[in-house]
């Protein structure tokens, strides 16, 4: 079956796969989401909006995000 997605919603989909990545890899780590805003040097409500696939955060923050539970983010136009 083949389904057909409207942008807006294609993006939702992408960023809650991007959260579910991210969030894997803390848990792998054992890294909270207190022990993240620390080593991003900000506050933990930031990075409840990091992982909320509803809200627009920065490539930089996923960037450094990504990097700090060893991963890297990579952006592709298709």
């Amino acid at each position: 079956k083949v389904v057909i997605m409207d942008e807006p919603t294609a993006a939702l989909a992408v960023k809650e796969v991007v959260v579910w990545q991210l969030t894997e890899a803390m848990a792998k780590q054992s890294l909270t989401k207190a022990r993240l805003a620390v080593l991003l040097k900000t506050s933990r409500s930031q990075v409840d909006r990091l992982l909320d696939p509803t809200r627009d955060v920065t490539l930089s923050t996923l960037q450094r995000a990504a990097a700090l539970v060893g991963r890297k983010l990579r952006i592709e136009l298709v």
